[in-house]
């Protein structure tokens, strides 16, 4: 692990909102084009739903891999025993805004189960954290929707 990495593990420890609103702001500044240790656009997005319990808009950095025009997520949380709270945000309201690179496309969230959810999984870049977490780790699905 680089120097750098190891310096926003421990920025994100210690404030995991500010580095994401960070994160956030630079995707938006340069089209997703973070640099390194960040993956671009073809691997990270910015997912916005709208809180469970307030209703507001939350937006963070999640990286994806792609099934054909559909964006796959996983709510790993790196490991963690809980799940992210944008999961679940996006189970109580499943309508959403992927923003890749420049464009802003709304979405449909759908959790994967079954082969499905199998297939997936297989394309998940980080499978440490499964083994870090006592919780299966949802893969959910942003569909594109028409318009």
């Amino acid at each position: 692990m680089t120097d750098d990495r190891r310096r926003l593990w421990a920025q994100y420890d210690a404030d995991p909102i500010a580095v994401n609103r960070m994160l956030v702001e630079r995707y938006r500044a340069t089209g997703g084009h973070l640099g390194p240790p960040f993956a671009g656009p073809e691997r990270m997005l910015l997912l916005t739903t709208r809180g469970a319990r307030s209703g507001r808009p939350r937006t963070v950095p999640v990286m994806y891999v792609r099934d054909g025009d559909r964006f796959v997520v996983f709510a790993s949380n790196a490991g963690s025993r809980h799940h992210p709270g944008w999961y679940h945000n996006l189970v109580a309201c499943p309508e959403a805004t992927a923003e890749v690179g420049n464009r802003t496309l709304a979405v449909t969230a759908v959790v994967a189960t079954g082969e499905e959810r199998e297939r997936l999984w297989r394309s998940f870049p980080f499978p440490e954290h499964q083994e870090r977490s006592e919780r299966p780790i949802p893969v959910i699905v942003l569909e594109p929707r028409p318009g």
